[in-house]
């Protein structure tokens, strides 16, 4: 089919080739997070039922406010990992965002359904994900127990190290100096170093019956001072209530513990708010729903990041900064759901300077690192929190880049980022490479909340640079251990390996299973999120001023 000059067929079709895609992504993303969501799966889950427990998406539920908002961190935490152990889904804990009688709180809850609740690796880090933004926020925590302890076959890697399970202790010790809230429910197991965890909590209550906390359980205590004493009698909630007085609150099932956290949370006082300025709240102007459109079924084609912008901000209103200078980096000043931001984008649009170069998409110049360092130092002196929508190839290379001074001005913005004092958040939209991913803020540099849309990709570089540069070290790995000659078909055999294999660790899943991403969200959930976000940074004030340090100019 001809397309007539001047024709907008040609650009719808485009545009629904690429909503279809990104539609079928979020379908994909959506039916992993339903296997996710059944935990050990549906036998474990009847087995919890049985026992007169609810599961840990249960009990989030039942705890949290009746059709509130909420978000999920860490969904994807683990998945397609320990599969020489049945994998671990969702790390074997459910961490939410939410609200409890009003007030925003961050609920941790075991799941007993995965491994009796045992602590794998990523189970700790995501445990640890789940109290940093508590501690960055100055955001109310509640535990929820149920579990077996340390899973012992990868004790090596969940024990001994500084980011690994006693740090989850020393976090206790650490929010509770601060004023922190910390209330744990033990609602199932909790043993041995994990007894720890609600004890280091301001409160802590025990349900009859199918709550247990102790060091040690009766077939060790058996083995180790040869005691013969059942579980209940140990460590049961009459013994802790009635007799130790380790816990406050005796519980008769699972429901009257949650309605007991609900009571405490209903009589919590204010908290001291950082003042980041929020005005009435206003959808965009422009549909949010044609961002599923606008994002290119190729990531190798440009689109113009202010089509995004304007179907995420209120109003669809951006007052933009510097508009003709550095366009490789888009920034401004708008509002998410009523909330200001500073928002820094990179661009994939392909522009013209007034000198005439034409900048492609996705590359950052050294204008663009000049002017979004300032943008960012602006946003410090008025406490506006800052938004970074990450697609980005990586900085600009080759001499000439190399002669106007690339590295300082790159230097210059991750300087300005890394010192910012207002609350930071992150979401990749497209790709995320090399030193791109540093300058806009990636997880290493300490964004409140970091998530990706299912077109995210993570990588030092694109799969087909990475894929071609490592062949070249294989074959030349081949031909030292005497292979002489190696076939183009061997060759090529090689390369599809090779890029396979890259490209399956490029995807936001492999991220997000590490905790790389806090989730993979739907891009029409994005708002909410930068909402939430704000609002629990809103918690933390700011107690330091703002200093980038040395910058050359």
């Amino acid at each position: 089919m001809s397309v007539k000059p001047g024709s907008t067929e040609k650009v719808n079709i485009d545009f629904n080739k690429n909503d279809d895609n990104l539609r079928l992504l979020v379908s994909a993303m959506e039916k992993r997070l339903e296997k996710i969501y059944l935990g050990g799966g549906k036998s474990r889950i009847d087995k919890q039922h049985e026992q007169g427990k609810l599961t840990a998406r249960e009990r989030i539920d039942y705890l949290l406010d009746k059709d509130s908002p909420r978000i999920e961190i860490g969904a994807f935490a683990g998945d397609d990992m320990y599969k020489e152990y049945g994998g671990c889904p969702a790390g074997g804990a459910v961490v939410m965002i939410g609200y409890v009688n009003g007030r925003q709180c961050i609920v941790v809850a075991n799941d007993a359904t995965v491994k009796a609740g045992a602590w794998f690796p990523i189970t700790g880090k995501k445990n640890l994900r789940a109290q940093e933004i508590a501690m960055e926020n100055r955001l109310p925590i509640i535990y929820l127990v149920d579990s077996a302890g340390v899973f012992l076959p990868m004790q090596d890697e969940i024990f001994p190290d500084k980011e690994n399970f006693g740090r989850i202790f020393r976090n206790n010790a650490i929010m509770s100096s601060q004023g922190i809230l910390q209330i744990a429910a033990i609602m199932g197991s909790c043993v041995a170093g994990g007894a720890y965890l609600p004890i280091m909590s301001d409160e802590a209550m025990i349900v009859d019956k199918t709550g247990t906390i102790f060091l040690a359980g009766s077939y060790l205590v058996k083995a180790a001072i040869g005691e013969t004493i059942d579980n209940e009698t140990l460590g049961g909630a009459t013994t802790h209530c009635e007799i130790s007085g380790v816990t406050d609150y005796k519980c008769k099932d699972d429901q009257d513990c949650l309605d007991r956290i609900r009571r405490i949370m209903d009589k919590v006082g204010d908290y001291e708010k950082a003042g980041f300025d929020r005005s009435a709240p206003a959808l965009p102007k422009k549909n949010p729903k044609d961002i599923l459109g606008i994002i290119p079924e190729s990531r190798d084609k440009a689109y113009d990041m202010h089509e995004i912008i304007y179907r995420l901000v209120d109003n669809s209103e951006f007052d933009e900064y510097k508009e003709s200078y550095g366009q490789s980096i888009i920034c401004g000043l708008a509002r998410i759901d009523g909330w200001a931001v500073g928002i820094v984008a990179n661009q994939r649009k392909v522009v013209k300077s007034k000198k005439g170069e034409m900048q492609f998409g996705g590359v950052i110049y050294s204008d663009s690192a000049d002017k979004a360092a300032r943008f960012v130092m602006n946003c410090n002196q008025k406490k506006i929190p800052l938004l970074f929508l990450q697609d980005a190839t990586g900085f600009m290379v080759g001499s000439r880049s190399e002669q106007g001074g690339i590295i300082k001005d790159g230097a210059k913005l991750v300087n300005a980022m890394s010192n910012s004092v207002v609350p930071k958040f992150t979401v990749i939209i497209g790709n995320s490479f090399g030193a791109a991913n540093y300058a806009m803020c990636g997880k290493a540099y300490d964004p409140r909340l970091i998530v990706g849309w299912p077109t995210a990709q993570l990588a030092v570089m694109g799969g087909g640079q990475a894929a071609k540069t490592l062949l070249q070290i294989q074959v030349s790995s081949l031909k030292a251990q005497g292979k002489e000659e190696i076939t183009p078909e061997e060759e090529k055999k090689l390369l599809d390996m090779i890029t396979d294999r890259y490209n399956s660790q490029m995807t936001p899943y492999y991220a997000a299973a590490r905790l790389w991403l806090d989730a993979i969200i739907n891009p029409l959930d994005t708002r909410q999120w930068i909402s939430m976000g704000i609002e629990a940074a809103n918690h933390a004030p700011i107690t330091k001023a703002y200093n980038v340090g040395v910058i050359q100019t």
